[in-house]
């Protein structure tokens, strides 16, 4: 099963990177005339991560506003779109090229924050790429984006790069982070023997697959490996694989979307004993919370999540005045609200430093240098850099449990 679903990733993304290139050209344009500069967004509004993805467009919206929307004589646009439709209820390999090329034919765009979903970054990278435009995900977190070797497929990452210069790059540390921290929170609760689950989809196989390499190298007991079907009304053949095993914890690496609550709730019936581990794509209210589609509650001592946020307290300053100014603006924040606004004020440093804080010329490359050039940034996740591949040098993901139906931070693991 595994091999099927790869071979369905493998082909998703072959086809909608074909359908980006179609008909393209490089776009040599560097420097923008006028005024204003468009930053685009994209991120997927219909949904099980409609939620989290609202709260990654909310906090990249307060970075804007508390820079008055202005870099010296630069008006600055945020233009928000979907990479989502409402028939398919998450991202949409189509409609993520629409939203790559018009940020593309917008002669004013000098930077573009997405995308949120893994295989979605998979198909606007290689577009904005070709046009120079600095891109900056919030929460894309394949390993085979930015680097080869364990965890990625072949011919990542030059296949995402035609012009072979580094554009795209992430705040979120990437899956081989959160295998580590995931394979050393499972060991220290005792795991002896681990089921490997996957929704075949790119976030998910990801996280799977650098789960079970870091597994082997730190001798935790691998039982089973197996991709579900994301669109099956009945796992109850996975369950029994399960069972069989013996596991004593099961690893989800899977998206909400790809019925996430489903394979859940039948392998907590077919294990009872077992502890569930979720990988970061159902660090959201849709999964954990019975009154959105959620968990029941009975299942919620057993389920724990890693996601690369941290409780408030355990960031600087900067970082607690962000949950305080957010839940007054917005609400209580879902665990990516604090990426969208680092996303955010990470792209206007970089646009300020490009354009002399405003007053020079503004050019896409001279944004994606600094970009690249960032070292030692202060921000509300803490200081980090951004790395040659475009990774970032942070490397805590934080633990949650469910509790009443809501994430509760537990504590952080280094990856």
């Amino acid at each position: 099963m595994r091999c099927a679903a790869a071979v369905r990733v493998a082909a998703l993304i072959a086809g909608a990177i074909a359908l980006a290139a179609c008909g393209s050209k490089p776009d040599t344009g560097d420097r923008i005339a006028g005024t204003t500069l468009t930053i685009y967004s994209s991120l997927p509004m219909h949904g099980a991560s409609s939620q989290n993805a609202q709260a990654v467009l909310s906090g990249e919206t307060l970075a804007l506003l508390q820079a008055h929307q202005r870099i010296g004589k630069y008006r600055i646009v945020l233009k928000p779109l979907d990479d989502s439709t409402p028939k398919r209820a998450e991202w949409d390999p189509a409609q993520t090229t629409i939203n790559a090329r018009s940020a593309v034919a917008d002669r004013s765009t000098i930077g573009y924050i997405g995308e949120f979903n893994s295989g979605a970054s998979a198909v606007s990278i290689p577009l904005l790429n070709r046009a120079g435009i600095a891109q900056i995900s919030p929460t894309s977190t394949a390993v085979g984006l930015t680097t080869g070797g364990p965890g990625a497929s072949p011919g990542e990452p030059d296949k995402y790069y035609p012009t072979k210069a580094r554009t795209f790059a992430r705040i979120v540390p990437n899956d081989a982070v959160q295998a580590i921290a995931q394979v050393r929170l499972q060991k220290g609760l005792g795991c002896t023997k681990v089921y490997v689950l996957d929704d075949g989809e790119v976030d998910g196989s990801d996280a799977a697959t650098s789960f079970s390499i870091a597994a082997k190298q730190a001798g935790l007991n691998v039982v089973g490996v197996e991709a579900f079907d994301p669109r099956a009304s009945d796992y109850s053949p996975v369950a029994k694989a399960v069972a069989q095993t013996h596991a004593d914890c099961v690893m989800l690496g899977a998206i909400t979307e790809s019925n996430a609550v489903l394979v859940t709730k039948q392998i907590a019936a077919a294990v009872p004993n077992a502890r569930i581990f979720g990988s970061a794509g159902v660090a959201e209210s849709t999964y954990t919370n019975p009154a959105d589609g959620g968990l029941p509650k009975g299942i919620d001592p057993r389920v724990m999540i890693t996601v690369a946020t941290l409780a408030p307290n355990a960031y600087p300053p900067s970082g607690r005045a962000f949950y305080v100014q957010y839940t007054r603006q917005y609400g209580a924040p879902q665990p990516y609200a604090i990426y969208g606004y680092e996303a955010m004020s990470l792209m206007l440093s970089a646009i300020a430093q490009a354009t002399d804080r405003g007053t020079g010329p503004a050019r896409r490359s001279e944004v994606v240098a600094a970009l690249f050039g960032t070292r030692d940034r202060r921000s509300v996740l803490g200081t980090y850099s951004i790395e040659k591949t475009g990774d970032t040098t942070l490397r805590r993901y934080g633990v949650y449990r469910i509790v009443g139906g809501h994430l509760s931070f537990w504590t952080a693991m280094t990856g």
